[in-house]
């Protein structure tokens, strides 16, 4: 098997995702996964589409990240490692689409608009 590469996207995050076989490896940005993502939610995450497929320590991943905060990286990255699990083997879509990891999730911050403090602050009612 080549290595398979993917992208995953969330609000401004970006994710670059090579699979290919080995031991289990993750690294991120040159960082090893403990290390970028510090809390067990964010770990598993990132994790999420292998415990579902049993292929936890079936393949080495290797990302490349940027943009948005912790969060929305870890779910680009889940969607990038999800779209990789498909493409190796087409099975995986069962167990993975009826989690809702196959969906990009397309919220996105709200524009703030000029003469106002934030997005969905109300402009001043007058009534006369």
């Amino acid at each position: 098997m080549e290595t398979v590469h993917k992208i995953g996207r969330r609000k401004t995050a970006v994710a670059r995702v090579y699979v290919s076989e080995g031991k289990g490896n993750i690294t991120i940005n040159k960082r090893e996964f403990e290390n970028y993502f510090t809390t067990p939610t964010l770990q598993y995450k990132v994790q999420q589409p292998l415990l579902l497929t049993d292929n936890v320590n079936a393949y080495d991943i290797k990302v490349n990240v940027y943009g948005g905060g912790v969060t929305g990286q870890a779910e680009a990255i889940r969607l990038a490692i999800t779209r990789a699990l498909v493409s190796i083997n087409e099975e995986h879509k069962a167990i993975l689409k009826p989690e809702g990891l196959l969906t990009r999730d397309p919220r996105m911050v709200e524009r703030k608009k000029f003469g106002q403090k934030k997005a969905r602050k109300k402009f001043q009612f007058s009534k006369r």
